[in-house]
């Protein structure tokens, strides 16, 4: 008999919503999270030796797509929503399980005395509030396979826009997480399959409300407000 899997903890991160968020771990080094375990988690001894590695594997749930189906096919956005591939050719969230996997860098580990272990990382490409389901350090010589093909992946690696962003509207953005807005619109955060230059786009992160245009693979903010 199957156990039922239950989170170890949440993550907390500046997307509210899916809207904007990168479609794959990494690619915006700069993004910033924090794991906040669930009480029973909460002991130090937990992660101990942890703090040795640079990297963690998160695996957590598809929270907003679960319930929603699967199906044997999908359209990856970055072949334009008009091509489909096997669902297990993908990273589609509309699996059998909801089940995905990142890898994240791991920046600090903070005993936090109410909190108990909190784990600071950077890359991640999930929603705040994600249920994270187990975490397992990245070993380098046994994750890694650098001979490895991408697939059609391999296609759009060095992918992205040029972004205009007016100093009127970024000053409003801390300039802490300045670096990770702009990486996040870089990677396209549009659905695949809309492209009209006229149209205004927008999405959550940190507190504001981002709105933004594209045309001939320039992204321009036309407004940021507080939320």
């Amino acid at each position: 008999m199957m156990r039922q899997v239950k989170p170890i903890g949440y993550i907390r991160t500046d997307f509210s919503t899916k809207f904007g968020i990168p479609r794959q771990s990494g690619l915006v080094k700069e993004l910033e999270g924090r794991i906040i375990f669930e009480p029973e988690f909460r002991i130090m001894e937990a992660v101990r030796g942890l703090e040795e590695f640079s990297h963690i594997w998160l695996i957590w749930e598809f929270s907003h797509s679960a319930g929603q189906g699967w199906s044997p096919t999908v359209r990856p956005p970055r072949l334009g929503g008009n091509k489909r591939m096997g669902v297990f050719a993908t990273r589609s969230p509309f699996r059998p399980n909801p089940i995905g996997l990142s890898c994240v860098e791991l920046k600090a580990i903070e005993a936090d005395p109410h909190l108990g272990p909190v784990l600071h990382v950077l890359g991640a490409d999930l929603m705040d509030h994600t249920p994270i389901l187990d975490i397992k350090p990245y070993i380098p010589h046994a994750d890694s396979c650098p001979e490895a093909e991408g697939g059609f992946s391999a296609a759009f690696r060095d992918y992205g826009l040029e972004v205009v962003f007016p100093e009127k509207w970024l000053g409003l953005i801390p300039a802490e997480k300045q670096a990770a807005l702009i990486g996040a619109l870089r990677q396209d955060p549009r659905p695949s399959y809309q492209n009209d230059p006229d149209r205004i786009y927008g999405f959550e992160f940190a507190g504001f409300e981002v709105r933004f245009r594209v045309a001939d693979l320039r992204l321009i903010v036309c407004e940021v407000a507080p939320v």
